[in-house]
């Protein structure tokens, strides 16, 4: 039975896998580090499929301690929105709608909390068109672009807004 539930410490060795398996979409990221990603999340879940994790999705609030260009290009944007760090498919489950699952939780978030959009960043250098037309289809726009990691990466900063059907 596939389910969504919050990450725990237990799942990090997958999550890492996982996050690793879809480089470039997602920076490559050691146990440690993930470890502090995970602690500092405000939104750590995961698809779990009777014990077999299909996926996760991590997400911060605004005035969060993480030290991420993308994220603090949302802070200083001035919205008050829950950041979307990293959403991962394993490559055998994509397609299945689990994105949108993930998703859906995200914005359930952040209508909870009364806040307005929900925003992200997907690479467009090196290009990331699957994901790009996902997040359109989730109502997600371009607010920006940045190179980030001494300009390896190019990245479209999307923001989609919270509504009542926002999912």
């Amino acid at each position: 039975m596939t389910v969504l539930r919050m990450m725990t410490i237990d799942d990090l060795p997958v999550v890492v896998q996982l996050n690793n398996h879809a480089y470039p979409a997602v920076p490559i990221t050691p146990l440690a580090e993930m470890a502090e990603l995970t602690r500092l999340a405000d939104v750590a879940m995961v698809v779990d499929d009777d014990g077999d994790l299909l996926g996760f999705v991590l997400a911060f609030h605004p005035g969060s301690p993480y030290d991420s260009e993308n994220y603090r290009f949302f802070e200083q944007r001035g919205t008050d929105s829950l950041y979307v760090d990293r959403i991962v498919i394993a490559e055998s489950a994509r397609s299945q709608g689990l994105g949108a699952v993930l998703y859906q939780a995200v914005f359930q978030a952040a209508r909870a909390e009364g806040r307005e959009e929900v925003t992200c960043e997907v690479n467009v250098d090196p290009p990331n068109p699957g994901s790009m037309a996902f997040h359109e289809r989730l109502g997600f726009r371009e607010v920006g672009r940045q190179a980030t990691k001494g300009g390896a990466v190019t990245v479209a900063l999307l923001a989609a807004p919270v509504t009542e059907s926002s999912d």
